[in-house]
């Protein structure tokens, strides 16, 4: 069974919409995909209608957070998007997006950038803009040589010359939130560098006290060294060790199932959850608690 517990369509950054990142999913060969655009779940209708023979959906969602005013991704997973609180806070996030987004553009200009607005918001498809479709507009500006480059102190990165704070959850209620809505959440990515999404053991810990159900083990920009030290302390802190292609379409290669999750994993997964189900077409959905029971 191949399972890939992160993957992003054009609702967020990604370049595809949900249905076709479900239909090459099922080309890769994957069993499970997890649709998980950040801070929206505007692409879960579209990917549950388009769901090939042989593959189940997890509906999810990336959430931003900030640590210590850093950047932190969680993964909410199989949680009831019409709970009150987390529905609000999604709002919010989703709004503060575009008003960050318009003022990178307004301070790129001021560096001589010829970015438009119109350009930015042409290429976020989705309601979830962000710094990724920043970077495209300034690549085909001929800005930058690639969006990657982008992502410096010159420009859009954290602390560069045309950065803008946004509003982002403290992880610890962004973990409750997604619990009280009945979901399951993982830390995203907690050891890529490019980004700057490094944590340390004590911050991992202090988040698995507050309810953190996984780690996101298994992650193209983690290396086998850091991969062990995670599945170390996955075990020791009884989390749930995922892996995942955090596949963005032509911008990360179009990597579905790249990176898997042990069924035990999912399973633990989908057995602590309450709020929503996995999705399969022509069979009757798995639904929460059917699962061992998560370790």
């Amino acid at each position: 069974m191949r399972i890939d517990l992160h993957s992003h369509s054009d609702a967020s950054d990604g370049t595809r919409p949900p249905s076709e990142v479900v239909r090459r999913a099922r080309a890769n060969g994957v069993d499970v995909i997890a649709l998980t655009d950040h801070d929206t779940v505007a692409g879960w209708d579209e990917a549950a209608a388009a769901l090939p023979d042989g593959l189940t959906l997890v509906p999810g969602v990336e959430l931003s957070c900030k640590q210590d005013g850093r950047s932190l991704h969680l993964l909410g997973y199989l949680f009831d998007p019409s709970e009150p609180a987390l529905a609000a806070e999604l709002a919010r996030i989703r709004d503060d997006r575009v008003i960050r987004a318009r003022t990178m553009v307004e301070r790129l200009r001021a560096l001589g950038a010829d970015v438009t607005w119109e350009r930015v918001r042409a290429l976020a498809r989705g309601e979830a803009v962000g710094r990724p479709h920043i970077a495209r507009a300034m690549a085909e500006a001929g800005v930058v040589a690639s969006p990657d480059e982008a992502f410096t102190r010159d420009w859009i990165a954290e602390g560069g010359r045309a950065h803008a704070d946004r509003y982002a959850l403290d992880p610890a209620r962004a973990i409750r939130l997604v619990r009280a809505a009945g979901g399951v959440c993982v830390l995203a990515h907690p050891r890529t560098r490019r980004g700057g999404y490094v944590f340390s053991d004590e911050v991992i810990a202090g988040l698995a006290a507050a309810g953190l159900a996984g780690i996101e083990v298994d992650h193209p920009d983690q290396d086998a060294g850091e991969r062990a030290a995670l599945r170390g302390l996955a075990r020791d802190l009884g989390l749930a060790a995922t892996g995942s292609s955090d596949d963005h379409g032509v911008l990360t290669g179009d990597r579905l199932g790249a990176e898997t999750t042990a069924p035990d994993a999912y399973a633990a997964l989908v057995a602590a959850s309450t709020g929503s189900a996995p999705v399969s077409p022509g069979a009757e959905a798995v639904r929460p608690g059917t699962a061992p029971e998560a370790r």
